[in-house]
């Protein structure tokens, strides 16, 4: 066999990996609603395949994400801890349902969510750009500017739990990180601003997933040969896309992935039906 021949299979879920971990530089979020159904589409895996495979993609590349955030102070580790804690309860419900569902209601349930992601962005931008802004409220986490800490009281307790108990059931069912729940969480229940937001997420993701790989690894479904460059790319990936951060409009980024997101749902509702 020759050298092409043996790294052929491998570059497809490496490239693949790139891009998941470029979206989740650039928003957060993204990238890993976006690789369950990337690999389902590319590599025609089916849905109980392939989220094992975006979960690990995405603990591998927030992890290395959030420890460049927590070095820059960014990180509110507190707060994603509790917020972790609780996804990790919840993820195994997730993971055992999705077991139970079979794969064409799974990709319904999955595009609907990502319309919904994609429906919310759309909206978010409009609002910006034709100014409209809602009246800033009190939120349950409150950040002390004078110690660059957030105010922890049972509120906000409960509201971080919440938050994280849905992002882990739907990061066990979905095979995604949950991020797309976390960070519009965060902004609706704190006032942190939105690089500490993303920050905070990455570090979230990187725990919830940890615990579905983990999950999938003992059962035995996890498909190691794609998996790897997958995460790898991944990898690359994330940090590519920080360094590009910069130099790129936030809202252009949103509606491009809120755009690819709504034909990626689109399709997946088409080959489901």
């Amino acid at each position: 066999m020759d050298l092409i021949s043996y790294f052929q299979p491998h570059v497809i879920p490496a490239g693949l990996g790139v891009f998941v971990g470029l979206i989740m530089a650039l928003t957060g979020a993204g990238g890993g609603i976006l690789s369950v159904p990337l690999l389902v589409f590319v590599l025609h895996l089916p849905m109980v395949e392939a989220s094992p495979i975006g979960l690990l993609a995405v603990t591998v590349a927030s992890a290395l994400g959030a420890i460049l955030a927590l070095r820059t102070g960014l990180l509110r580790y507190r707060a994603a801890t509790l917020l972790a804690f609780a996804g990790l309860l919840l993820s195994p419900a997730g993971l055992w349902l999705a077991h139970q569902i079979p794969n064409q209601p799974l990709m319904l349930i999955f595009a609907i969510v990502l319309l919904y992601v994609a429906g919310r962005i759309f909206v978010e931008v409009y609002q910006q750009s034709k100014g409209i802004y809602k009246e800033p409220k009190a939120v349950p986490c409150s950040l002390d500017l004078s110690i660059g800490r957030l105010i922890w009281t049972v509120p906000c307790a409960r509201a971080l739990i919440g938050s994280g108990a849905l992002a882990g059931f739907l990061s066990g069912l979905l095979g995604v990180g949950g991020g797309f729940v976390i960070v519009p969480a965060l902004k609706r229940i704190s006032d942190l601003p939105m690089q500490s937001i993303i920050a905070t997420s990455l570090g979230v993701l990187s725990l919830i997933s940890l615990g579905g790989v983990a999950g999938s690894g003992l059962a035995g479904t996890m498909n190691w040969l794609i998996a790897i460059p997958f995460a790898i790319g991944a990898i690359a990936g994330m940090m590519a896309g920080r360094l590009i951060v910069p130099k790129i409009s936030s809202r252009w980024t949103q509606l491009i992935f809120a755009g690819f997101s709504g034909l990626v749902a689109i399709g997946l509702i088409i080959k489901a039906l």
